[in-house]
């Protein structure tokens, strides 16, 4: 069992103070690959954009009488589709593509 007197606890310049065992030293900095994170979400994510979006055109469809709220799905689904052609561009130009 380990007990209170094998950690100690260590001051880092810019960050909250570290609990570490005694002997050992503070991870300073933490990749996002080291997590698993490389920044996309690959196949999945894009075919989710998709259908995030055509679901928020399916708002269109109600019982609401002002046009308000048309306006701002309209500028959501508009900014989405910009953001997937310009993944798609990326993508296609890329020296591999994903």
């Amino acid at each position: 069992m380990r007990g209170v007197s094998e950690t100690q606890r260590v001051n880092q310049p810019g960050r909250e103070e570290a609990v570490v065992r005694t002997g050992e030293h503070p991870v300073e900095h933490e990749r996002p690959e080291d997590w698993g994170w490389h920044g996309e979400t690959g196949k999945l994510g894009r075919i989710g954009a998709v259908i995030a979006t055509l679901v928020l055109l399916s708002f269109l469809i109600g019982n609401h009488q002002g046009k308000v709220e048309d306006l701002y799905i309209l500028g959501i689904v508009a900014v989405m589709i910009i953001i997937m052609i310009l993944d798609w561009r990326r993508r296609r130009n890329a020296w591999r593509s994903r």
